[in-house]
């Protein structure tokens, strides 16, 4: 049954141990990273529930919207949605995004009651410079498959996907493969997915194409990046 009025949550304090600069946030990120499980399948694709996970920032504001989209993986109508607006919770830093967004992103999904299931971010999992995008932060702290299904290859190398749906190749960092360039759609340009935590690439990309039918981007990115941007619009008046 798809929800016409999303929930809406208010993102709670920081923790006091919160980082608050680049040099505490990465000894965070190395800590956590440690924690990621990259064997299991995770949830055969189609099944369950699977959840979309985006963001949007007012940064003259300092304001950040997340949205959460909760889709019936089999027929891709949406179950329930949630949003979170607050403060920024961190500076820009590349490598570092996930503590802009992870408070946010809790709090949109805590205010489910429906099972998130499969957990799709905007962003990269292990193909990360650390090994440690938001898919896999969101993974550890969650205890949920996760995924990152994200729109450029960051700064990692990858051959041309052959044009058929479906067509993939390595993402690579050196001769180490963090991800997967694929072609979601015949002619248009690949998608880069890797695994955040407990879930295997191969599975990561079937749940991608799964997710795909009609456009480039998976279902759950596409209407949690409405959403975030009507949070963002609606609470900042513009």
């Amino acid at each position: 049954m798809s929800s016409t009025n999303p929930r809406t949550a208010s993102i709670p304090p920081l923790p006091a141990d919160w980082p608050t600069d680049e040099a505490a946030a990465r000894a965070v990120q190395d800590a956590l990273r440690a924690r990621v499980v990259l064997g299991e399948a995770g949830p055969p694709p189609g099944s369950g529930h699977v959840t979309g996970v985006d963001v949007a920032y007012d940064d003259e504001r300092d304001v950040v919207a997340a949205a959460v989209v909760v889709l019936d993986a089999a027929s891709l109508e949406v179950v329930e949605e949630a949003t979170a607006v607050g403060r920024v919770a961190f500076p820009y830093v590349p490598g570092l995004l996930a503590f802009r967004e992870v408070p946010a992103v809790l709090a949109a999904l805590d205010a489910l009651d429906a099972d998130p299931g499969l957990v799709v971010c905007d962003g990269y999992g292990i193909a990360h410079p650390r090994r440690f995008g938001l898919a896999s932060h969101l993974g550890v702290l969650t205890g949920r498959p996760t995924i990152g299904v994200a729109k450029n290859p960051f700064t990692f190398a990858h051959e041309v996907p052959d044009d058929a749906r479906g067509s993939a190749t390595p993402l690579l960092d050196g001769a180490e493969e963090v991800g997967s360039a694929l072609r979601t759609r015949a002619g248009v340009k690949p998608v880069f997915v890797s695994v955040g935590h407990r879930v295997t690439l191969a599975a990561a990309r079937a749940h991608t194409l799964h997710l795909t039918p009609r456009y480039r981007l998976p279902e759950t990115t596409r209407r949690a990046d409405a959403l975030c941007r009507a949070a963002l619009r609606e609470a900042t008046g513009t």
